[in-house]
């Protein structure tokens, strides 16, 4: 495995442990801007507490509340941990009160996706989300694949990249009755994640599979939509995956992912920095040379539509998310 995979499988398997077990934050996530050790120690920091003290959690309204037994450690403890929260979340409300025998630590969110250190928002309906009973922040990408591809009954489909499962879901809730979704993920901790969520949204059609993107453990022409969010710009080597969608599309099969891009150039020093990497920003392409890369693997039909242009605090250059469509030639 490659320094640029182990990082990319570290933050994302980090990021699922977190959600497995979310710690105060309930669903809203944890802190924005720390590193995959970082993000590592964090989590492993409110489970501890977690375990030496939790009374009990409710979530409700957006806002998650957690209540401990107090002791001069753990009050220590907790305002340490609320106020590098604090620092970091621009977009949740941290509080902690101490009533003596017991302490709260509050959580409020004013928007439906807390603390992501990734530059990408995917956007889903309030319907879709409750088809599958997943909240919003189980998307790590930076746009609703499943919509772009204008799935139809019937398809299989496949999502490189698959994560916590939602846009297979939606997905194969789309291609419903007789068709299949398939999820790619080369973590173990996502890919139980993804199954739990496909347990509890009581959806059949649907199967994920350990493996990488650039080597898709399914057979040729097998599927006939890819869809990704945010996930190819992760890879080192972006040819071999679009030469893998390209292998295991039918003829005629539809190409349509959510990915970032590089609007300008971005500095030597973030384009090696492995945190910039796994967080969907060192290692983006201009839109000329992933249009290039889809014709060269043997792609027609390329379009390329930027969503959002995102420019990045301290950091010459700019980024922004896309849908990138494409379709495999039919055999004559």
């Amino acid at each position: 495995m490659s320094d640029i995979q182990e990082a990319v499988r570290e933050r994302y398997a980090a990021k699922a442990l977190q959600m497995a077990s979310p710690g105060v934050t309930g669903r809203l996530g944890l802190a924005c801007n720390l590193s995959t050790a970082d993000l590592t120690t964090r989590v492993a920091e409110w489970k501890a507490i977690d375990g030496l003290a939790l009374i009990g959690r409710d979530e409700a309204g957006g806002s998650v509340t957690s209540t401990y037994r107090a002791s001069p450690e753990t009050r220590a403890e907790l305002a340490r941990l609320v106020a590098a929260e604090r620092g970091c979340c621009g977009t949740a409300d941290w509080s902690l009160q101490d009533e003596g025998d017991e302490l709260r630590v509050t959580v409020r969110a004013s928007s439906g996706a807390c603390c992501e250190d990734d530059a990408c928002g995917a956007t889903y309906s309030a319907a879709e989300l409750a088809s599958v009973g997943i909240d919003p922040t189980a998307s790590l990408g930076c746009g609703n694949p499943a919509l772009l591809a204008d799935l139809r009954p019937g398809e299989r489909v496949l999502d490189l990249g698959s994560g916590a499962g939602l846009d297979v879901l939606l997905s194969a809730k789309r291609v419903a009755p007789d068709g299949h979704a398939y999820g790619v993920d080369m973590t173990d901790e996502m890919l139980a994640v993804a199954r739990g969520n496909q347990t509890k949204a009581a959806v059949t059609n649907a199967t994920f599979l350990k493996g990488t993107i650039e080597q898709i453990p399914l057979p040729d022409a097998s599927v006939d939509v890819v869809i990704s969010n945010c996930v190819i710009n992760l890879a080192a080597d972006k040819r071999a995956v679009l030469r893998e969608a390209h292998r295991v599309l039918a003829p005629g099969g539809r190409f349509a992912v959510a990915d970032m891009v590089a609007l300008a150039e971005l500095p030597a020093e973030v384009k090696r920095s492995l945190d910039q990497w796994a967080g969907c920003v060192a290692g983006t392409i201009s839109i000329g040379e992933y249009a290039e890369a889809l014709r060269d693997v043997g792609f027609s039909d390329v379009d390329v539509e930027i969503t959002r242009e995102t420019r990045l605090e301290g950091v010459d250059g700019a980024i922004a998310s896309a849908y990138i469509r494409a379709r495999k030639e039919a055999t004559s």
